[in-house]
Formats: C-alpha cells, sequence, structure tokens
C-alpha cells in the first residue's frame, strides 16, 4: 500500500509527514540539526528514527517514538557512546520531561564516564508522550519504564547489567525495577524520591484540594496549568491512590548494588526525613548526598553543577 509524504519548509525548519507521523528538524544556531520529532499517528513496533547527530562525547544522538503495552506513544532519546563502557536509563518524575535540566546533567556525567545514555517520555506526562497530566499514575509509569527496557534489548547498544537513574516518581519506578530485577542493574540513583504512597499521603493530608491555588504549593501538580479544583483533585487523589500500592522499604533488602540518594535541603514534596528512612533501610553500598538549599527539582545553575560533581564521583567510584 502507497504512503502520503508531505515536505514543507519554512526558514529553518524542515516539517515532514509521513502516514499521520509529523516529524521537523530545525537548524540552530551553532549550525548544527537539532531534532524535534513528535509522532502522532500509527507506526510499527520499531518506532520512527530520527537522523543521528554527533555529540561532543564521542556519542551519536537519535530519537524516536516507540509504543507502550498500551498503544500509547513514548519519546525516546538514545545517545550511543563509541566507546560504550555502561549503559543507563534516565527517568522524570511525574509532571516531568526527559529534557529537563537536571536529567541532563545527569545525562552529561555518564556519557563523560563512557555511558550510552537512554532518557525517555513516558505516556501521561507534560512531555512527548502520549496522554495527558491529569491520568498519570505510579503504576503506567514503571509499566513504561519496563516497556522502554524491553524495547531497548533488541538495540545493538544493550547491555546488562545497566544503571539506573531517576528523579521523585521516576526515582521509585527505577527502585521498584531493581528489587524486582537486582541483577540486571549495576547502580542505582533515586533523585528526591518518592519511597511511599504511605508517606507521600501524610505529607500531603495538609493540603485543600478544594483550593483552586494548591497547584502553586505542589510541585508536580503544577504541570496541569489549571485552577479547575476538580482536574486538580482528580489527579491527586487518584496519583496518591496508586501510590498506596507501593512502598520501597518492603523490599529495601533486595537493592544490594551501589546506590546513590541526591536530595535537597528544601524539598517542599519530599522531606528530608523520607529519604533518610530509605537510606538507613539500605545495605551497603550507599550514599546519600543532601545539597543545601536545593528544592525538589534542581534548577540553579550552583545546584546544578554539584549534582552534576556528585555523579561524576559516584560513577567514577563504583562503574
Amino acid at each position: 500500500m502507497e504512503g502520503c509524504l508531505t515536505v514543507a519548509y519554512n526558514k529553518n525548519r524542515l516539517s515532514i509527514a509521513v502516514d499521520g507521523l509529523a516529524y521537523s528538524m530545525e537548524r540552530s544556531h551553532s549550525g548544527l540539526v537539532r531534532s524535534l520529532g513528535k509522532r502522532v499517528g500509527c507506526q510499527s513496533s520499531r518506532g520512527f528514527k530520527s537522523p543521528l547527530l554527533r555529540s561532543k562525547n564521542h556519542s551519536m544522538r537519535e530519537k524516536l517514538f516507540i509504543r507502550n503495552r498500551k498503544k500509547k506513544n513514548l519519546s525516546i532519546i538514545v545517545e550511543k557512546h563509541k566507546k560504550q563502557n555502561g549503559l543507563v536509563f534516565i527517568m522524570h518524575g511525574l509532571g516531568g520531561f526527559k529534557e529537563q535540566g537536571h536529567l541532563q546533567i545527569v545525562a552529561d556525567a555518564f556519557r563523560q564516564k563512557n555511558f550510552t545514555v537512554v532518557r525517555f517520555d513516558v505516556a501521561n506526562s507534560v512531555g512527548e508522550g502520549e496522554g495527558c497530566l491529569e491520568n498519570a499514575r505510579a503504576t503506567n509509569y514503571y509499566q513504561d519504564l519496563e516497556d522502554v527496557i524491553a524495547w531497548s534489548k533488541i538495540q545493538s547498544w544493550y547491555q546488562e547489567p545497566f544503571a539506573l537513574a531517576g528523579h521523585s516518581l521516576g526515582g521509585i519506578c527505577i527502585s521498584m525495577y531493581a528489587q524486582k530485577n537486582p541483577k540486571k542493574v549495576s547502580l542505582l540513583a533515586p533523585i528526591s524520591t518518592v519511597v511511599s504512597g504511605k508517606l507521600v499521603y501524610e505529607s500531603h493530608k495538609k493540603y485543600d484540594f478544594d483550593d483552586p491555588n494548591v497547584c502553586r504549593k505542589i510541585s508536580w501538580l503544577k504541570g496541569l496549568k489549571t485552577t479547575d479544583t476538580k482536574k486538580i483533585k482528580k489527579l491527586a487523589q487518584a496519583f496518591i491512590r496508586d501510590c498506596m500500592k507501593y512502598n520501597l522499604l518492603k523490599e529495601v533488602s533486595k537493592l544490594t548494588m551501589p546506590v546513590l540518594l541526591v536530595a535537597g535541603d528544601r524539598d517542599g514534596t519530599i522531606p528530608r526525613d523520607h529519604i533518610e528512612i530509605l537510606y538507613q533501610a539500605l545495605p551497603e553500598p550507599k550514599e546519600l548526598c543532601i545539597i543545601k538549599n536545593a528544592p525538589h527539582t534542581f534548577r540553579s545553575k550552583k545546584h546544578l553543577r554539584e549534582l552534576k560533581k556528585i555523579f561524576l564521583g559516584w560513577i567514577e567510584k563504583y562503574a
């Protein structure tokens, strides 16, 4: 069956549509082509690939889209290192996306240590994954992590064991994966991580979800960009109810690989004592790094520099 191809060029952007798939490339100020692909139609399970772009860290950057088990689109960036010495999957948190500054810093640290880096947008977040934030749950985030790793197994760069890094909800997801598959995971780095649904519930009881301004007070609700209390309550209550099924402390003894916990001492989403409870329960080897004056999501240059320094030292020590 013949396909339909549409090509348009406007200034520095080239747009292509192939059988319902929209894809564009933009020329940056440095003269390199930056991938801006977005998948909007049905494609095969092999996914849609962007051109390979070479970075200064001896890696080739590739962007593509795959389907998860529920037939929703996930967006993936693979930075394959020419001198690959390891593989890491990096996962965002609730309302996050793969290009966030702190995740790029973590990716940079692993690339400098010759790792191939995989970052991805899950479904039901604010990135390029399909779905809406109101439907976000810990369960579907974890399933998307499993699906990305399963897809990776048929790629030429796949290797075991691999490293996992994740922020907030991504932190509990990668940790649950490591508990279920300890032999597959060489390094584990949960950042500002959720520890258990019960602890999340306890820390959020103080909020009035009938207050239309509650999104300004809770970082993981900011992605809703709404004052509609019905939407706010739907996500908050359904998310916490789903989260109640999960507790890292129950099988914490299975996390025998080197674990790095990183958190800010001004985290208003995950209290510092949650991280310390997890740290005390973890077996060795383990490290806990608290970044002074940092919030739940690291954004300032100072905090990002410190985050990178922490990761570079930890990877050097254990990889």
